[in-house]
């Protein structure tokens, strides 16, 4: 169906046009394999086979996410298969290892792809940066894609709730004329709150600028410019943590899901709002030249390059847990495991 947002017109798929029912109806056929166990493979995987569709899953054997498997209830040789095992068994090949193991492993999976197989993604990156990851899908196979709005933990846990996380999906290419009911399909199926209409290379241009922007890199560049500030003018670690963070996530920014910004806005003191509507634009006038820098550096594949030359070499996780150790181990983040072990709902 179409639906305006604000004044533009979208293509959208929901829940009550596309039910279930008719999502299993059209992958009854299927066998759908998801390859890698990871971020999104978990959540999506175990989602499907809740629905009732036919999954199996393709895992390096001997690995920790192998064990993560089957601790999550898939049975070696019957659910769960090493990687090309899984290539060879699946009518569509839920494509979710990293971006870096999925240039590892092309060569496999581009052998299993045989005519009327589907590719599946989550992600855009593969396919968009063809020449620095190699990935270019034979022509008599359909390419498809379905991006959860967030981490395959939270699509999970919202799964299990009984809500949705929104997705968007697109079509690469359509070899079997069958591509758009078996990409929606799955995406009803992996528990998609509703799902909307792009392609892979916006997918990957917005994706790669919200990481970095105000979903992860910008959040955090923004809650420690404000936590050093008021440190630096004598407040508590626990009274900036709090005015910076935790105040942010546990009270304010429900009020934005539930309604909007203006709703929370209506729901705080006059002097707060006051300031709000005083200083967001001032952010917003800082803030948009280094966006503007972030999206030309994604658009132009330097973040791209970045990406593949620092995921695929072997020293990879070791540097990554160094960095991820910096932001722990920073007084903000100290400050802030005191703080969540203070909720009462953990008392």
């Amino acid at each position: 169906m179409k639906l305006k947002f604000g004044t533009v017109e979208e293509n959208v798929v929901t829940r009550e046009e596309f039910p279930l029912e008719k999502a299993k109806e059209v992958l009854k056929e299927e066998v759908i394999a998801v390859l890698g166990y990871g971020v999104q493979g978990p959540g999506q995987a175990l989602n499907l086979k809740d629905n009732g569709f036919n999954v199996i899953v393709g895992q390096r054997k001997g690995s920790k996410t192998w064990d993560k498997a089957i601790a999550d209830g898939w049975v070696p040789g019957e659910t769960l298969f090493e990687l090309e095992e899984a290539c060879e068994k699946g009518t569509i090949l839920q494509f979710l290892l990293s971006d870096a193991g999925q240039i590892a492993l092309w060569p496999t999976v581009k052998k299993h792809l045989t005519p009327g197989k589907a590719l599946y993604f989550s992600h855009g990156f593969g396919v968009t940066y063809k020449d620095q990851t190699g990935i270019i899908p034979p022509a008599d196979v359909d390419v498809i894609l379905v991006a959860p709005k967030g981490s395959g933990t939270s699509l999970r846990r919202m799964f299990v709730e009984g809500r949705g996380l929104n997705s968007s999906y697109a079509i690469f290419q359509d070899a079997t004329g069958k591509a758009k009911d078996r990409v929606v399909a799955l995406g009803i199926g992996v528990g998609s709150g509703y799902l909307f209409e792009t392609n892979f290379y916006k997918e990957v241009t917005s994706d790669l600028t919200g990481e970095r922007g105000t979903l992860m890199g910008a959040i955090q560049g923004i809650f420690a410019a404000q936590y050093e500030v008021l440190r630096a003018n004598g407040h508590t670690p626990s009274e900036a943590f709090n005015e910076t963070v935790e105040e942010l996530t546990q009270s304010l920014m429900p009020l934005v899901a539930e309604n909007g910004m203006d709703w929370m806005y209506a729901n705080c003191s006059t002097t707060a709002q006051r300031g709000a509507l005083d200083w967001w634009k001032p952010f917003r006038d800082a803030t948009k030249p280094v966006f503007e820098e972030l999206y030309n550096s994604v658009k132009t594949g330097k973040e791209a390059t970045k990406s593949i030359e620092s995921n695929s070499k072997a020293d990879y996780r070791v540097k990554l847990e160094a960095e991820l150790k910096e932001l722990r181990d920073s007084e903000m983040w100290q400050a802030g495991a005191t703080v969540r072990k203070l909720r009462p709902e953990n008392n």
